[in-house]
């Protein structure tokens, strides 16, 4: 990533604000899936999560965040017996999401709070900006 001009207190805030946008929605798509079923395994829904990248300033110290993608976790569907149902195998089994909602209710949670945190930092430099603004005159 190029970045012409110096970031400013707006650029850091604004972009990690979309990092948290991109991670509120991730955590979103998991909890609407929590619970799904699949006939196949390999048909079974698993947790996305976002994959962040750190993005330095030069000599400055400034960093933002950028995201590098969005993958998809390593983790095992789980098996369920419900041998009446449509999607069940020979062995009356259905494969059942790996999403654990208890802890995507911890992250999106903690996303809304990092993303408020974010708006409190954009309104206080917002207002440090239009009281010296306001000393110029």
């Amino acid at each position: 990533m190029s970045m012409s001009q110096p970031l400013s207190l707006f650029d850091i805030a604004g972009r990690a604000m979309g990092a948290l946008m991109v991670r509120m929605n991730t955590t979103a798509s998991n909890l609407a899936n929590a619970g799904s079923v699949a006939a196949t395994k390999e048909g079974a829904f698993r947790p996305l999560k976002p994959v962040f990248q750190t993005i330095y300033e030069g000599a400055s110290g400034k960093a933002t965040v950028a995201i590098a993608g969005v993958v998809t976790a390593a983790l095992e569907p789980g098996r369920r017996h419900a041998p009446g149902h449509p999607l069940a195998d020979a062995e009356g089994y259905v494969h059942v999401a790996a999403v654990d909602p208890h802890a995507e209710l911890v992250e999106l949670v903690e996303t809304a709070r990092q993303y408020q945190n974010n708006i409190e930092v954009l309104e206080t430099g917002k207002s440090l900006t239009l009281e010296t603004l306001r000393l110029g005159r």
